[in-house]
């Protein structure tokens, strides 16, 4: 083993070997191949174990078509001391092996050479049951994205029916849901205390999981019997009721994004047969000194020289910078909500721009930083008032229908940011890639046009993209998305401050085909618009329903979880081509789609308003 491979976490017996280490205390297991940035979950995990104190190995894609491989990769270091982490990599195994057409992927982002094949449907589970067979007394621990919107009953879009929680099906003691550094120290500190190998059937073991099940972002499999003494909690209709009855699987997925507050949400239980999951309240966000600490950890921002090939993913987000966990947003297709949480958690300027100064001593680096964001652009330093308010609030969105009063607004901060950026020795130009909430920066009066300005002159490369989703009205309100006049409005500033930039740009909009509530009718509307403005799509996306989000559910039951009326939902091919159709009806194979459509209405030029 070189120096460059001393750099990072050891994923062989031989590298274990050169750092001089006889044993490992946790062994992480991903369904992505080894790139250690902090934008891949277990190498963020791995690295915050490391600062612990412990030996962490990682094994990345074990093998699975051949078991005994896949069991030898994962012996190899031997066994871990204190527990095994199990993840399915980045996204959800079903979302990135299928087209929202549930045909199979020939490429994987996450893999040696963007190819497809490394990561098994339903990875978790696969991995789970792999490293029990490896280690059948060692702890085991699934956390990451596919569990995370798997702990409850769920609707699964490539199997068509409603699956039971995950928990059911992994081979594991406990599943850590959302961000996983504040149960990954609540591991540590339970088990750590241990002596020697940690074995799941003595009765220390018993007593940390005793103790673990009363930790927030902690989920796991009882009795029904158990889960009955358990106070306080919210028991969900069960596993067999929201299988048999639609209007009860929405109910389910409303009060589950209802108790998604860290700060109010309830323990939740859910029957499945004489079993129960327990999930916990969400874990607390992290301060800005705790985050600051976790992206100040020694990431090398490359894959592992074990790899010929270069891994999509990892040239792609290697000279980008995180500013921001979770969203205010809510929107009712995305997961972040369930996953990093509808609080956003902001590092300080001083770590970001001592990250940005580390980046001209990166191999490659051409002064060109991709990208300072999060799950959006534009939420650095915002924040709620008041903890008070913070307690007590149950809104599912801070920004809709309209921008909360009580949400810290000001642009400045960011501003600010910006600027300092654009002065780091070595940087050339940042852009911004990750998505604008237009609605929240034209709502800060202050500010918000000022920052527009800033981002349009500077940090834009030739395109800004866009996600107003749709143009209906009615859909936008089940998307919890800002209304078509803001669009609208964002697009005259966009064209105006390019040109007082001097520069030739292109504003890029992104829309949704097949969402539910959106018939074809409501389709036109975005047709209309965009042959009124001469513009041609290049990339639509299918609405492709997530496990767990409140979109699913209405995909799924066909009415409208808060409300339970009906709606309208393009589950046949035929009405999914023509949606896709009317978004992009300059491609070829969708012009006789087109010709055989009938159109409801003469598509107006201009949205309405909703107002």
């Amino acid at each position: 083993m070189n120096k460059v491979c001393a750099s990072f976490l050891p994923t062989t017996r031989q590298e274990m070997d050169e750092k001089g280490w006889k044993e490992i205390d946790v062994l992480l297991v991903s369904g992505d191949a080894y790139v250690d940035h902090p934008s891949f979950g277990v190498a963020c995990l791995g690295r915050g174990l490391e600062a612990l104190g412990l030996k962490v190995g990682i094994a990345s894609q074990p093998d699975v078509l051949e078991p005994a491989k896949g069991l030898a990769s994962l012996r190899e270091m031997g066994r871990p001391r204190l527990f095994i982490g199990i993840s399915s990599g980045t996204v959800d195994s079903m979302i990135n092996n299928y087209t929202a057409n549930r045909k199979t992927r020939s490429d994987d982002m996450y893999s040696e050479g963007g190819r497809g094949g490394k990561r098994p449907d339903y990875a978790s589970v696969v991995y789970s049951k792999l490293a029990r067979q490896a280690f059948p007394d060692t702890p085991i621990i699934a956390g990451g994205v596919e569990p995370s919107l798997r702990r409850l009953a769920h609707y699964d879009y490539w199997q068509n029916r409603i699956r039971p929680s995950i928990l059911l099906d992994l081979e594991v003691d406990f599943v850590v849901f959302g961000m996983g550094e504040r149960p990954s120290r609540i591991l540590m500190e339970q088990l750590g205390r241990l002596q020697g190998p940690v074995s799941r059937q003595d009765p220390g073991t018993q007593a940390a999981f005793e103790k673990l099940r009363q930790q927030r972002g902690f989920a796991y499999l009882t009795t029904r019997e158990q889960a009955r003494t358990l106070e306080p909690r919210l028991t969900l209709p069960g596993f067999e009721e929201v299988r048999d009855d639609k209007k009860k699987f929405a109910k389910a997925a409303y009060l589950t994004e209802f108790e998604a507050s860290p700060f109010n949400g309830k323990r939740l239980v859910q029957y499945h047969g004489s079993k129960a999951v327990v999930v916990n309240p969400p874990s607390l966000p992290l301060s800005t000194a705790e985050l600051d600490a976790i992206y100040e950890l020694p990431f090398t921002k490359k894959q592992h020289p074990r790899y010929k090939e270069r891994i999509p993913a990892a040239d792609m987000i290697r000279f980008s910078v995180t500013g921001t966990r979770g969203c205010f947003g809510g929107c009712s297709f995305c997961a972040i909500t369930l996953h990093q949480g509808r609080v956003v958690q902001s590092r300080s300027k001083e770590s970001i721009l001592k990250e940005l100064g580390a980046l001209p001593k990166l191999e490659e680096f051409k002064g060109i930083v991709t990208d300072i964001g999060g799950p959006t652009a534009n939420m650095y330093g915002l924040k709620c008032k008041g903890p008070e308010i913070q307690s007590k609030c149950r809104k599912l969105s801070c920004v809709y229908p309209k921008v909360c009063p009580h949400l810290q607004s000001d642009h400045a901060p960011q501003i600010e940011l910006l600027r300092q950026a654009r002065k780091v020795p070595g940087i050339r130009k940042v852009f911004i890639a990750s998505g604008l909430r237009y609605d929240l920066a034209l709502a800060d009066q202050k500010s918000g046009r000022a920052y527009l300005r800033e981002l349009i002159a500077h940090h834009v490369g030739g395109h800004l993209k866009v996600a107003p989703e749709h143009l209906d009205f009615e859909v936008l309100k089940l998307m919890k998305k800002p209304g078509p006049e803001l669009f609208e409005e964002l697009a005259d500033i966009f064209e105006k401050e390019s040109a007082a930039a001097g520069k030739e740009q292109f504003l890029v909009p992104y829309f949704i085909s097949g969402f539910p509530g959106s018939t074809h009718e409501k389709m036109e509307k975005i047709f209309g618009y965009m042959k009124a403005r001469g513009w041609k799509l290049q990339q639509v996306q299918g609405f492709i329903p997530t496990p767990m989000t409140l979109a699913t559910a209405m995909y799924w039951s066909a009415m409208d979880p808060a409300t339970r009326e009906p709606l309208f939902v393009a589950k046949e091919w035929k009405d999914k081509k023509i949606q896709q159709a009317l978004l992009q009806p300059h491609k070829v194979h969708n012009r006789e789609v087109l010709r055989q459509y009938r159109f409801h209405s003469k598509p107006s030029a201009k949205p309405r308003s909703g107002k």
